[in-house]
């Protein structure tokens, strides 16, 4: 079974992805994460868990910068090596 994950974009709108891979960086935990299911083409993202000890809830946030996503997705490449992915 597929761990998912609900965030909520910046209209109020409940958005659906599955995790693909997760690993920690530098004392910070990332996700590969991607907006289609099992057996289907989707985009995939890296997100960066931006939670402290006092939020109830998980806090992500998309990875941008061009620097940091070509490392993770090399790393993540390499987590993943039965898995094509394309930036």
């Amino acid at each position: 079974m597929e761990e998912r994950i609900i965030m909520t974009d910046e209209n109020g709108e409940s958005v659906e992805f599955y995790v693909l891979e997760e690993t920690r960086l530098h004392g910070r935990n990332y996700l590969l994460v991607t907006d289609a299911g099992e057996d289907e083409d989707g985009e995939c993202y890296i997100l960066r868990d931006m939670s402290r000890g006092e939020d109830p809830e998980a806090v992500y946030e998309f990875v941008e910068d061009e620097a940091e996503l070509d490392g993770l997705y090399r790393i993540f490449s390499e987590l993943l090596d039965d898995v094509d992915l394309e930036k």
